[in-house]
């Protein structure tokens, strides 16, 4: 019997999909659950499992291809394994990897047909447009495997290092053509839906942003004082982004106006808090939501950061994952940020900046000290929240960070 591979509902608002990597080729054997395809939507990598056992029939895309939620993709002709017959999942050789695999040459020849054979043939593709060697760039794909969004990174890298300096010339140099300089990469559907919100968030939005400073030396004190204890008890160290998640919620629920969103001409409130937390993926920046935030501990916030970094970094993240934050937290300080006014993440009305823990000398009781100060900004909707709950809403924040006992007191 022949079984159509559709694809699935991808989640709210997610009605495509391009074809990243095709596991089997026409007549292989695939057994049931089985992952046959992997899509790249533009949130996160979605893997199809096959339905049933059987012999692939047909696939009906190609790699890079667009396709729609219900589109059928391939036919899987049922039955049970042939005798003899050991297919494994491994994607189906380009032409260059047939040849190759006929007509080794020595154990060189031997261990680049091995390569050739766990990358797919997209991501072979981008390799000889670009005169790259997989060996140098790093893979994050499942088992090691090289994907095509490693390789545009790698692409997108090698173009932003600095070009090594040349020696000053006294004769101006002619115009000269750089077109055969250039390269031209096609945008991946992750990083064409992130230029697209971070200009509808500008677009959309009365966007402002307010600054202040945070003395972190209570926090970083009791944070050094309990944290073997913590790791002892819990199994996972106590960072800032727990403590941070918590003093957000208080100042949340002093200033609801920040925890809600507009919704044509109504103010939705929300009485829940999911804090999404900005998070450098494998593909690029993910919101993964913590949800109910207010009602976990510490240890639990921590854990499930940890475990959503990871989800991230492997491209594993569900669209589950990503849907239903309330207010966002972002940390460029851990890439040495100093101060920067982060964008609004729509529909959301605010989003809280984290930076750098930098010593700088501060004025206390009149005497001056030196103390570890993080600057801190707030980028708010001015349509729905106004200056005076913004600055306020960060000014809480302050209190909680410099007093940490205030969070466990809700004071």
């Amino acid at each position: 019997m022949s079984v159509s591979v559709e694809v699935p509902s991808l989640g709210e608002s997610v009605t495509e999909a391009i074809i990243a990597v095709w596991n089997k080729k026409p007549g292989d054997y695939i057994e049931v659950d089985e992952i046959l395809v992997e899509l790249e939507t533009d949130k996160v990598s979605v893997e199809i499992p096959a339905p049933v056992s059987g012999v692939i029939a047909e696939l009906k895309a190609e790699i890079d291809d667009t396709v729609n939620v219900g589109d059928v993709i391939a036919v899987i002709e049922e039955k049970e394994r042939p005798a003899g017959d050991s297919s494994t999942s491994t994607p189906a050789p380009t032409e260059e990897q047939a040849k190759a695999q006929e007509s080794p040459s020595g154990p060189e020849s031997s261990e680049a047909t091995e390569q050739h054979d766990a990358i797919s043939p997209a991501v072979h593709r981008l390799l000889e447009e670009h005169s790259l060697n997989a060996k140098d760039i790093p893979a994050t794909g499942p088992n090691g495997r090289l994907l095509k969004g490693d390789v545009l990174a790698y692409v997108e890298q090698k173009k932003s290092a600095p070009a090594p300096a040349k020696a000053k010339s006294s004769t101006p140099a002619a115009p000269q053509d750089t077109s055969a300089r250039e390269e031209r990469v096609r945008m991946t559907k992750l990083r064409q839906t992130i230029a697209k919100r971070l200009v509808e968030a500008q677009q959309n939005a009365a966007m402002l942003t307010t600054f202040n400073e945070v003395d972190m030396s209570n926090l970083m004190a009791m944070r050094k004082k309990y944290q073997d204890a913590f790791v002892k008890r819990h199994g996972t160290k106590l960072g800032f982004m727990s403590l941070f998640t918590k003093a957000v919620i208080e100042a949340l629920k002093e200033y609801p106006a920040v925890n809600a969103e507009i919704d044509g001409n109504e103010i939705v409130y929300k009485n829940y808090y999911h804090v999404g937390i900005a998070i450098g993926g494998g593909k690029g920046l993910v919101v993964p939501v913590i949800r109910d935030a207010d009602q976990m501990s510490f240890a639990e916030i921590e854990l499930e950061i940890k475990r959503l970094s990871e989800l991230a970094m492997k491209n594993k993240l569900n669209i589950s994952d990503l849907q239903g934050g309330t207010f966002t937290i972002t940390n460029g300080g851990i890439y040495g940020s100093m101060l920067s006014t982060p964008i609004l993440n729509p529909p959301q009305s605010g989003i809280l900046g984290m930076h750098n823990i930098v010593e700088r000398p501060v004025a206390v009781n009149g005497q001056v000290e030196i103390r570890p100060i993080m600057y801190l900004a707030l980028s708010y909707d001015h349509r729905i929240v106004d200056g005076r709950e913004a600055v306020s809403f960060l000014v809480r924040i302050k209190e909680c960070l410099e007093n940490p006992e205030r969070i466990l007191f809700e004071v």
